[in-house]
């Protein structure tokens, strides 16, 4: 999950005179910067797509966003794109594979995760109703506050609480409510861009 907390503020740039606009996280890097301005908290559909999300989540347990986010080209490499199809069919080879590959986070509990939640998505999708189906409806109801400092923004909800065991219902592991709502939140299930942020209700 993301920090919520606003970076400090930042000098004036050397050029414009002007300071760089608020963020609620991720301000003086360019990775982080685009990721808080194009991707977090702006809706996310299709199984495939929220797959990736959920093993991503996943693998930062334990870690920064930052590290995950860095390594984020070398998982989609190493997980054939986050293609389902593909990653449910990987046996203990792909595992010992991915395991030496320096270019993502080498555990094997959270590989192995990877794995099983790829099979999960499938039955998912056979049986309904499809992953990304299951996630957006725990959405919230609508009228919920917006935060307006970093102390509103929760860690988890009753949603991500119902989400996390429906999740592991279905198969997924590393899916307690606390990555199941950080999930949420990068999934734009939930807007959690603080009211004074720019990006708040980006691509609604």
């Amino acid at each position: 999950m993301p920090p919520t907390a606003p970076a400090a503020p930042q000098p004036p740039d050397e050029r414009t005179g002007q300071a760089p606009p608020f963020r609620c996280f991720g301000t003086g890097d360019a990775l982080y910067e685009r990721y808080h301005d194009t991707e977090w908290g702006r809706p996310v559909r299709g199984d495939a797509a929220v797959y990736e999300r959920l093993v991503l989540e996943g693998f930062q347990s334990g870690l920064s966003w930052i590290t995950v986010l860095r390594k984020r080209e070398a998982f989609r490499a190493a997980f054939a794109g986050f293609d389902p199809a593909v990653v449910a069919g990987y046996g203990e080879q792909d595992v010992e594979r991915l395991l030496a590959d320096a270019g993502i986070v080498r555990n094997r509990a959270k590989v192995e995760a990877a794995v099983t939640g790829a099979r999960a998505t499938l039955r998912l999708a056979e049986e309904g109703p499809g992953l990304s189906e299951l996630v957006w409806s725990h959405a919230p109801a609508p009228g919920r506050p917006v935060p307006r400092v970093p102390a509103d923004v929760p860690s988890t909800t009753p949603e991500s609480v119902a989400l996390a065991a429906a999740l592991k219902r279905a198969g997924f592991r590393f899916v307690g409510p606390t990555t199941a709502y950080a999930a949420m939140q990068a999934l734009g299930v939930v807007d959690d861009h603080l009211a004074a942020c720019p990006a708040r209700g980006g691509g609604r």
